[in-house]
């Protein structure tokens, strides 16, 4: 049974992700507008997300041990679950994806405007550059928040 939940999963997202891809090709082509084509999308992302989410607590939860195992710390020993580890390496990705998806709309949207305004003046390239490193830090925000959480669980 847990090999089943497993397959479900990887297979719902990639499942999800493909038909609205081909949803979305199918509205544009009939001529809907782009803008109600992205929130169909959005929010196809955000119930997969739940979804995967869901899924993945249910099955920690149904494989959540009795017993619990011994880990020794520097000055006393505390008792944790041996399956605790799943919930850090969850939240480790999730802060990791949408920390790279917010860097990643932050840039789309500050690269064409900074190379519009060199084009228009090269004396700008420097205070451009500056907004796209911006937004690129927000990924690496996410990246140190999630080696953290790793070193934490």
């Amino acid at each position: 049974m847990e090999n089943f939940i497993y397959a479900l999963l990887i297979l719902i997202p990639i499942a999800g992700i493909i038909f609205s891809v081909m949803i979305s090709l199918k509205k544009r082509a009939a001529g809907h507008s782009a803008g109600k084509i992205l929130r169909v999308n959005l929010l196809t992302f955000v119930l997969l997300v739940l979804l995967t989410t869901g899924l993945a607590l249910s099955v920690s939860a149904t494989n959540e041990p009795t017993d619990f195992q011994p880990t020794a710390t520097t000055s006393e020993t505390t008792a944790t679950p041996a399956n605790s580890n799943g919930l850090g390496l969850l939240a480790a990705g999730l802060v990791t994806g949408l920390a790279g998806i917010g860097g990643g709309i932050a840039v789309a949207a500050g690269a064409p405007a900074a190379i519009a305004a060199t084009s228009e003046d090269p004396k700008a390239f420097g205070k451009s550059l500056i907004f796209v490193a911006l937004g690129e830090s927000i990924a690496l925000y996410g990246v140190v928040i999630s080696i953290l959480i790793l070193n934490k669980i």
